[in-house]
């Protein structure tokens, strides 16, 4: 095989070096080139209307010279289209939620890639291998309709009134899954232990109160949004579209759970540099304030200063006194066992 010394399967030395984190000066230089020799990149489950995605993406395409494509779906539904597709791959990245980050890496379906500044992420945020890192964090809300009669606070709160409370899909994305979790937590129990959640799910749905329907701006203009559980930042997107006269935003006060979305890469990416780029980007200080422009709390909130204008657009941290990361070790393995439960104990109820 003819092979450039500098070139392994398309990818220059220097870019192979950044992927494991042994910088040179000219891996950058050498992992752009090549993205812009990519010309464009396919991403599976990030649209332009989530967590600003739709942002990053014109930075991304305007920095490095390259068009972009994305279908939108479940973080299930991603994995299953690259172990579909292999190597004849059509998308490049994706981005699934916290516990499906190990399972992409169990079915090798993802490759590694540490950005430059990924020893500032949180441990309990990112790969110790460079296989997944959270680029923002969701906490799971309550999403609720100003026309409704004693407005809930607290999970307890949700089995007193009268009002239709909607949860998504459980079972097939992160959201959902993430809601029967928080559910879980302020109830008294956590990732090894959901059995209060879904006893607290089974009796909204035996009152005719669980909506087996995902809670959308659309939705919530028909009016079958009474109040939603979904990540904070879909709550605040959705409540500024609808109007803020219309609905509130609160984290539960009895307890919540921070999770969040990693970028995973494909394994069989047929354009792998630009994937690592985006990846890069998103976790650079410009990318992580326009996930905050986007309503998402970024990873590194922590270490960046924030414009007005994006700090605007997150809730103050007191509200997250009582919401806790998620523990990953635990919850990979729950949540696959969780989607059966759910079958069982609450969807048969509905």
């Amino acid at each position: 095989m003819n092979m450039n010394k500098r070139e392994f399967f398309g990818v220059s030395f220097g870019a192979l070096m950044l992927s494991t984190g042994l910088v040179r000066a000219d891996a950058m230089a050498d992992m752009e080139a090549a993205a812009k020799a990519e010309g464009m990149i396919v991403s599976l489950g990030m649209p332009d209307d989530w967590a600003n995605w739709g942002g990053l993406w014109k930075a991304i395409t305007e920095k490095y010279g390259v068009t972009h494509t994305d279908t939108d779906m479940s973080s299930a539904e991603e994995l299953a289209k690259f172990e579909a597709e292999k190597a004849n791959a059509s998308a490049d990245i994706g981005e699934v939620g916290l516990e499906f980050g190990p399972i992409a890496i169990a079915r090798g379906l993802s490759q590694p890639y540490k950005t430059t500044n990924w020893d500032t992420i949180p441990a309990w945020a990112r790969d110790e291998d460079g296989h997944w890192a959270l680029g923002y964090t969701g906490t799971i809300a309550m999403l609720i309709s100003k026309s409704v009669a004693n407005p809930p606070k607290t999970f307890a709160d949700l089995l007193t009134g009268e009002y239709k409370v909607t949860v998504g899909e459980v079972g097939k994305a992160a959201q959902s899954n993430a809601v029967v979790l928080a559910a879980a937590i302020a109830l008294g129990g956590g990732e090894d232990n959901l059995a209060p959640a879904m006893e607290f799910f089974g009796k909204l749905a035996e009152a005719g109160r669980l909506l087996p329907v995902s809670a959308s701006v659309a939705t919530m203009e028909k009016g079958e949004v009474e109040v939603a559980l979904v990540w904070d930042f879909n709550a605040l997107a959705w409540r500024d579209v609808v109007g803020k006269d219309k609905f509130d935003v609160v984290i539960p006060a009895d307890g919540s759970v921070t999770s969040g979305y990693t970028t995973t890469i494909n394994a069989y990416a047929k354009r792998p540099n630009i994937a690592k780029l985006a990846r890069e980007f998103s976790l650079s200080d410009e990318g992580q304030i326009l996930f905050a422009m986007g309503y998402a709390r970024p990873i590194r909130i922590d270490q960046i200063t924030l414009p007005p204008e994006a700090a605007d657009k997150v809730l103050p941290a007191e509200m997250y006194a009582k919401a806790r990361p998620i523990n990953a070790a635990i919850w990979t393995d729950a949540a696959k066992e969780m989607a059966k439960t759910w079958q069982e104990q609450v969807a048969t109820k509905l």
